[in-house]
C-alpha cells in the first residue's frame, strides 16, 4: 500500500484534498436536487403522509396563471439582468485607470456588492416611496406627478430589477477588474504600434483576453436572475396581486407560506426552474467550449 501511495502520490493528492468539498457538495446540492425531483411526484404538506400523484403537479402547472406570470417575470429578469455585464465592464475599464483618487471611486463602486440584499431592498423601497422618496422628489422638479413604482403592476418588476442591477453590476465589475489585471501588456503595446485604440482596442485586443471573466459573469448573472427572491420578498412580497412574483418566490409561497404548504407542487416549480437554469448554463458552457476548440 505504501509503495502504491509513493508511486501515485501526485495523482491522488488533489483528490484527497477535494474529497471533503465533493462530499459536502453531493450532500447539500446533488442529493437535494434528486430529492426535489422525487418529491415533485407527490402531494405532501410537510408533516403527514406523502401521496403519490404522478405528473399531476406538472399538469396543474400548465393551467396555473400565477405560474405563467412568474415565468414571464423571470424572462424579464433574465433579459434585463444581462445589462449588468456591459455596465460592470465599463465601470471596470474606468476604475482601471491610474488617476488621483481612484481608490475612493473603487470603494464607492465596490460598496453595493458587500451590503446585504435586504439592505438594498429597503434602500430602494425608500427611494421609490411616492410621498418622500428621492425618485419622486426628482420627478417633481420637472412637474411629473408621483409614481408609486412598487404599487403599479406596470412598473413594479422593472423597479425591483433596477434595485438588483446595482449590486450585480458591482459584482461583474470586480470580475472584470480581476481580468484586466491579467491582460497581456505586450499585446496592448503591439496593438498601439498598429494604431489600434478606443473601440478597436477594446473589441479586438482586450475583450478576447477577458473571455474567462465574461463567462463567469454571464453564468453568475443568469443564476442570479433566475433565483431572484430576497428583493421581491423585501420590496413587494410578490405584489401587487402577485404581479411581481418570480418562480423562486412562487415556489416559496406554495411550499412554505400560509397559502399552501404544498411541498410537492413547490418541488415541481423548483424542478422547472432548475431545468431552465441548466439549459442556459449548458448553452454557454457549450459555446465557450466550442470557441476554445476553434481558437486552438
Amino acid at each position: 500500500m505504501q509503495s502504491y501511495w509513493k508511486r501515485n502520490q501526485q495523482r491522488l493528492a488533489p483528490w484527497i484534498f477535494l474529497a471533503p468539498g465533493i462530499f459536502m457538495f453531493c450532500v447539500y446540492v446533488i442529493f437535494p436536487i434528486f430529492q426535489s425531483v422525487s418529491l415533485s411526484f407527490y402531494e405532501w404538506d410537510g408533516l403527514g403522509e406523502k401521496t403519490y400523484v404522478g405528473a399531476e403537479n406538472y399538469i396543474e402547472l400548465m393551467d396555473d396563471e400565477d405560474f405563467y406570470t412568474s415565468l414571464k417575470n423571470n424572462v424579464i429578469w433574465l433579459v434585463l439582468y444581462m445589462l449588468a455585464i456591459p455596465a460592470g465592464l465599463f465601470v471596470a475599464l474606468f476604475l482601471n485607470q491610474t488617476v488621483r483618487g481612484i481608490r475612493i471611486y473603487k470603494s464607492l463602486f465596490f460598496f453595493p456588492f458587500v451590503i446585504s440584499q435586504v439592505v438594498v431592498g429597503l434602500v430602494f423601497s425608500w427611494f421609490y416611496d411616492p410621498s418622500y422618496g428621492l425618485l419622486n422628489i426628482f420627478l417633481g422638479v420637472f412637474g411629473v406627478d408621483p409614481i408609486a413604482v412598487l404599487a403599479d403592476e406596470r412598473y413594479v418588476t422593472y423597479g425591483i430589477i433596477a434595485a438588483g442591477l446595482w449590486p450585480q453590476t458591482a459584482y461583474c465589475m470586480i470580475l472584470y477588474l480581476t481580468g484586466l489585471n491579467a491582460v497581456d501588456p505586450e499585446q496592448i503595446e503591439a496593438a498601439r504600434l498598429d494604431n489600434a485604440k478606443g473601440v478597436k482596442m477594446l473589441w479586438y485586443v482586450i475583450l478576447p483576453q477577458l473571455k474567462p471573466a465574461t463567462f463567469i459573469a454571464v453564468v453568475v448573472t443568469i443564476i442570479g436572475a433566475l433565483r431572484s427572491f430576497d428583493l421581491i420578498s423585501i420590496m413587494t412580497d410578490g405584489g401587487p396581486y402577485g404581479t411581481s412574483s418570480v418562480l423562486a418566490f412562487y415556489m416559496y409561497e406554495q411550499a412554505f407560506s400560509e397559502y399552501g404548504f404544498r411541498m410537492g407542487y413547490g418541488a415541481a416549480i423548483a424542478v422547472v426552474l432548475f431545468l431552465i437554469m441548466m439549459v442556459y448554463i449548458a448553452f454557454f458552457l457549450f459555446k465557450m467550449y466550442r470557441d476554445e476548440r476553434g481558437g486552438h
